[in-house]
């Protein structure tokens, strides 16, 4: 086919540089006016398409220097289980599900309270410039190694000690990931029986479809996944009867009886054969996840809401009511999946780099993937924006209706008890107040994004538990397979207490892993549930400075790799995000430790609790205080000892990049020996 001219390609990619500029400009410099969102489409997608055609060539061609006629490990290595050459587009679905859970949703619904602004330029401007840059050269170094876990590649490229702090951490940081998930699952469905019903029939569709699959011979697989689609389809739709049958009593169920559900669903799901449960719901979150995505982008181009929330609220200065902190740093740290986020790291170190045919493919899978994910960022925080400010901060805000009300409105973002209660009756919930986790919030904007296209607000309800069902399904699937691949590390260090403990074909090997697992993230889930805050306002910036310090790691590692391959002059690439995260996580971590202001720092608030319980209360409030004052203090111990880990890992990385760029040290690579890819 032939290419275009080339002073044609020129004036087309000026205008969407003109285009993107003017968007920006439009949305940052209008003041107290209405603001469609289709400003914020157009700038994203034009920022996509530049970062993309230019950035992304650039970084493959000068940087990492891709070789498509190295073979890759699927190649070399194929066994048809592990290591399989695979589709491009194949491994680009499975990496954008893998990467694409909760956090490009949850995230940017948090941030909004600082307004659609601070979110939307860190999603534009990291997305491209840290996260696709984190996600691609971990992505580069692992297909380079043999498909190797980033913690392998530390403990190779770095050092033993390096590699031991860094497995450490990684168990760490999943420990917390793992808790903030299921604590979102628990604050949508808590007292929510359609929801849950609809939820809790997806276990036996995906067992019916496991089953289909493994004993079908392969046959029939779109029967299979047509019939189970329309399955979960109507489940949404049945759960609008559980109210008033025998069901609903069974179905409403609190917060902490349901964290006790999801604990369970995690072990048996890491113990039972992965064909029978995680393999079919990844399979069908997949379907849900992107068909879902693409109709929220058609929703919103069709609407072209107005975003109701300011550009910038007055609580930028950290005095927000969904969570304590100032946007520097707790913005950067709120949007972390939909910017830069450290656990893409395990996956493009995972399973990702075992698949990949040629290494020309990273370019889309790695950098791609990013890129995507980050749209999806944006329509959340378009659909956060465009409700009611009143709305959505009432959600977000623990504590009785009146009070919640008379709060925000106090704020100066008027609500009533009467909206609130219409909100919660048109999406077939009780109560619509304290609703926190951002789950809800985002579900309440789709479904008003959806009944709106229809011209109906007849099937809102619908639409909500349509919403809340489809993050629920993949976040319910992120547990179960981190759990699954926690599980796998957990006995990796028990194998150096007793061998056998490691075999993953043994069965109390797995159990004892899985429980020692799941305990330590369902004690944070349940810390998290029994919060009076919501559990959100504490955990949330943990996940967000845990996950941000793990993608420090990989930088780290990235950098080192860099200045072995000769590429010194292009270490400022993974240098520049490492320093930027390193500030922001430090920042956000010194101050929900040592900060003087009980909202935001653990150790304040440890003794403010201290001192309510010296001056005496009831006996209910006096448990409820010791429970904060101890929850306070290990969140500080766990901050704490993430800063410390991280920070050794930099410092320890540091001392090899001064060995190696004064001469002291050998650039010894330890990529696997090249092999040329065989003609065919």
């Amino acid at each position: 086919m032939k290419k275009s001219p080339s002073w044609l390609r020129t004036l087309i990619w000026a205008a969407v540089i003109t285009l993107a500029t003017v968007s920006l400009a439009s949305l940052a410099w209008t003041r107290g006016e209405p603001v469609n969102a289709l400003w914020v489409v157009v700038a994203s997608v034009c920022i996509f398409a530049i970062s993309y055609r230019f950035h992304s060539a650039w970084l493959m061609a000068k940087v990492l220097t891709l070789d498509e006629l190295r073979a890759t490990p699927a190649v070399v290595n194929e066994d048809g289980k592990d290591f399989v050459k695979t589709n491009r587009w194949i491994v680009f679905g499975h990496h954008f599900a893998a990467i694409a859970g909760p956090g490009p949703l949850v995230g940017p619904v948090l941030a909004a309270q600082f307004g659609f602004l601070p979110g939307l330029l860190w999603m534009l401007v990291g997305a491209t410039l840290g996260g696709a840059v984190h996600d691609s050269v971990v992505l580069f170094c692992s297909i380079r190694r043999r498909g190797k876990s980033l913690g392998q590649m530390v403990s190779d490229e770095v050092g033993p000690f390096a590699g031991l702090i860094a497995l450490i951490s990684i168990i760490g940081i999943m420990t917390i990931l793992l808790a903030v998930l299921a604590l979102v699952v628990v604050n949508a469905l808590a007292e929510s029986p359609w929801g849950l019903f609809t939820i809790a029939m997806t276990m036996p569709i995906a067992v019916a479809m496991g089953c289909a699959m493994r004993f079908g011979g392969g046959k029939n697989l779109g029967w299979i996944s047509a019939l189970g689609v329309i399955a979960l389809l109507g489940s949404v739709w049945a759960g609008q009867y559980v109210h008033g049958s025998p069901l609903e009593s069974w179905l409403t169920l609190k917060g902490t009886t349901l964290a006790w559900w999801i604990m369970g669903y995690g072990l048996l799901a890491s113990i039972l054969p992965v064909w029978l449960v995680l393999a079919p719901r990844d399979y069908l979150s997949t379907f849900m996840k992107i068909g879902t995505v693409a109709a929220l982008g058609i929703a919103i181009v069709i609407l072209a809401p107005t975003l109701k929330m300011p550009a910038i609220t007055k609580f930028i200065d950290g005095t927000g009511p969904v969570f304590a902190g100032p946007v520097f740093p707790f913005c950067f740290i709120t949007i972390a999946c939909a910017a830069v986020s450290g656990f893409h790291s395990l996956i493009a170190s995972g399973t990702t780099p075992k698949l990949i045919a040629t290494e020309k493919d990273i370019r889309i899978i790695g950098y791609g993937a990013m890129v995507t994910e980050m749209l999806v960022g944006i329509m959340a925080l378009i659909a956060a924006c465009a409700m009611e400010p009143g709305e959505y901060f009432a959600i977000n805000m623990k504590g009785e209706t009146a009070a919640v009300v008379s709060k925000v409105t106090a704020l100066g973002f008027p609500v009533t008890e009467l909206q609130m209660a219409d909100l919660a009756a048109s999406v077939g919930e009780k109560t619509m107040v304290g609703r926190t986790g951002g789950a809800p919030t985002f579900a309440v904007g789709m479904a008003h994004m959806f009944a709106g296209v229809l011209g109906s607000k007849a099937a809102l309800a619908l639409w909500y538990h349509f919403a809340i069902m489809f993050e629920a399904l993949f976040i319910l699937t992120t547990i179960d397979a981190g759990t699954r691949v926690g599980r796998f590390i957990v006995q990796d260090m028990l194998g150096y207490l007793y061998k056998p403990l490691a075999d993953t074909r043994s069965f109390a090997g797995n159990f004892i892993g899985t429980t020692l697992f799941v305990a330590a993230w369902g004690w944070f889930l349940y810390q998290g549930v029994v919060d009076p805050l919501g559990g959100i306002n504490s955990l949330w910036p943990i996940f967000g400075v845990a996950n941000q310090l793990l993608a420090v790691i990989a930088l780290a590692l990235g950098t080192t790799v860099l200045i072995k391959m000769g590429r010194t002059r292009y270490m400022w690439v993974t240098l520049a995000p490492l320093a930027w995260l390193l500030s922001v996580t430090m920042t956000a971590g010194w101050m929900k430790i040592f900060s003087a202001d009980p909202r935001l720092g653990f150790l304040s608030a440890a003794r403010d609790f201290a001192a309510k319980i010296e001056a005496g209360g009831t006996a209910a409030q006096v448990k409820q205080w010791s429970q904060l004052l101890f929850n306070n203090q290990v969140n500080a111990f766990v901050t704490g000892t993430f800063l410390v880990l991280v920070a050794t890992v930099v410092i320890t990385c540091a001392r090899v990049w001064w060995q190696l760029l004064a001469g002291k040290r050998a650039p010894d690579l330890h990529e696997e020996p090249y092999v040329a890819v065989t003609p065919t």
